[in-house]
């Protein structure tokens, strides 16, 4: 796999001003940077470390050097007699082998020895020299400047005394007495060029890993994201019309999401596209039948001669209900129309659904009456909720009516309402001829009759259910259906209380 020359290619691919919206850059970069990042603070950690360790080793070094020659200063009397050339030959010793300075300071703050010949005879005053004077602090004390390059070290000198007491059981006791200090410089020039050493080091390796980090990043990137410019590759395939299968891909949770998504988008495509055709033949048939009957009427009253007036009346009123029946499709037509029009939008106010659904009833008991079907309401609330009033209506009208028209003679219709704190449920149930099961997922598609005869001679043009689903949905409800053929039928609405469009939220 030429893993630089694809990302080249795809870099060439996109203008200058996209690439940082590119997910593939954005991903190399986090992984650059994360790479980067830790091999600087690992850099400064490691070499802070061993600064650290090295300055306290040498420290304690020194300290334990310090102390063995203060003892030796106490024994030869050198803060009293400083001419003892075993003693000089020692600190001249100690201050070039840490390329440092010696200072030998007697209790009084007076130089009793300056390795650098500066300071002898002089008085010094040093906060951590009259510390330890005038404390008797008994260790030795260091301070690292780093700024100029040295460890400066404060070892005090001390001598123990005998007590001399009258009381016998503490006789023979010795105290420790500071008698001087030990002013110590000590280079780092050694750390310092160790330091200078293992920094050149770090920095070529840090050059090396930055480099594999790049490299890593650029495969890393182009790897993990390739898979979304096959899925890009097989959408722009389909969107071109080359091919309408589903998209495959690898196994990866997100590209399964989005494989998943797509491919259900597709389904629906191919479900609205193949619901057009349909509605496009359905509606050139249903609009052409009720023509071609109104044309034989005619034709048969044209092709007669002195017809009498009875026939013509009985023709002109089967003309008549075709008209009417025509005029009946067009207006559902209509009416699915602008509740297909997003801009419609809906007209939304506080309804007290209660009293809407009894003006409904009372309109339809009328044609119950006709075939001796009970008629009932029974609400278990007062329900005031936000909703398009006339939409509503629709709804409620159409399934009720279905419910009358598809029934047996003597038989029922019941509507019931009921509400939670967020939704309101209208419930219509009859005791009809019930929908097979197979039927249940296509009645609310357009012109789609379970029984075509039964429909046709009752008047329905098989768009109720559409309009009351397309209204349904517009108010971000949900209408099921439960049927069982030969016993009844029951559809449930649900609509929330409050339109979340209008309120804003």
């Amino acid at each position: 796999m030429n893993t630089t020359g694809s990302f080249a290619d795809f870099f060439r691919q996109l203008k200058i001003r996209d690439v940082l919206k590119s997910l593939r850059v954005r991903f190399f970069i986090i992984v650059f940077l994360t790479g980067l990042i830790s091999c600087l603070v690992m850099h400064r950690v490691i070499l802070d470390s061993y600064e650290d360790r090295a300055v306290n080793v040498k420290s304690t070094e020194v300290q334990t050097q310090l102390r063995i020659l203060a003892n030796h200063l106490i024994v030869s009397n050198y803060l009293q007699d400083t001419s003892s050339e075993v003693i000089n030959a020692e600190l001249d010793m100690l201050a070039n082998l840490y390329d440092g300075r010696v200072i030998v300071i007697s209790d009084d703050l007076k130089v009793v020895k300056d390795t650098y010949n500066i300071s002898q005879g002089k008085t010094i005053i040093s906060e951590e020299v009259v510390r330890c004077l005038k404390t008797g602090s008994k260790g030795s004390v260091s301070k690292y400047d780093a700024a100029n390059g040295y460890i400066e070290v404060v070892t005090p000198i001390i001598e123990s005394e005998l007590i001399q007491e009258e009381d016998v059981s503490v006789s023979g006791k010795s105290a420790e007495v500071v008698r001087g200090v030990l002013l110590t410089s000590v280079s780092t020039d050694t750390i310092d060029t160790t330091l200078e050493i293992l920094s050149n080091r770090a920095q070529v390796l840090e050059a090396i890993i930055i480099l594999v980090i790049l490299a890593f990043a650029a495969v890393v990137s182009y790897t993990l994201l390739k898979p979304f410019g096959r899925i890009t590759a097989a959408i722009n395939d389909v969107k071109a019309g080359y091919t309408d299968e589903p998209i495959t891909g690898p196994n990866y949770l997100e590209t399964e999401q989005i494989i998943n998504a797509f491919n259900a988008l597709l389904r629906r495509m191919k479900v609205l596209d193949d619901s057009r055709q349909e509605f496009v033949s359905n509606v050139s048939h249903e609009l052409k039948t009720p023509i071609t009957s109104m044309k034989v009427l005619a034709d048969s009253l044209l092709a007669q001669e002195e017809v009498p007036n009875e026939v013509y009346r009985e023709f002109m009123t089967d003309i008549a209900a075709e008209i009417d029946r025509e005029d009946k499709i067009i207006n559902d037509l209509l009416a699915l129309v602008k509740m297909d029009k997003k801009a419609s939008g809906l007209t939304i106010t506080s309804v007290d659904v209660v009293s809407l659904t009894e003006v409904i009833l009372k309109r339809l008991r009328p044609i119950a009456r006709k075939h001796n079907i009970e008629l009932t309401l029974e609400s278990k609330r007062a329900i005031t909720a936000e909703i398009d009033e006339v939409k509503i209506s629709l709804v409620i009208m159409n399934l009720v009516e279905n419910a009358i028209k598809y029934n047996r003679d003597e038989g029922w219709v019941k509507v019931e309402l009921d509400a939670d704190h967020q939704f309101f449920y209208v419930k219509v149930m009859d005791s009809g001829y019930g929908i097979p099961a197979e039927s249940l997922d296509h009645i609310y598609e357009r012109f789609y009759r379970v029984d075509k005869s039964r429909s046709r001679e009752i008047g329905g043009t098989g768009l109720g259910l559409a309009i009351a689903r397309n209204a349904v949905l517009m108010h971000r409800g949900t209408i099921e259906a439960t049927s069982v053929p030969d016993e009844g039928t029951t559809f449930t609405v649900k609509i929330p209380l409050t339109n979340l469009a209008a309120s804003g939220k």
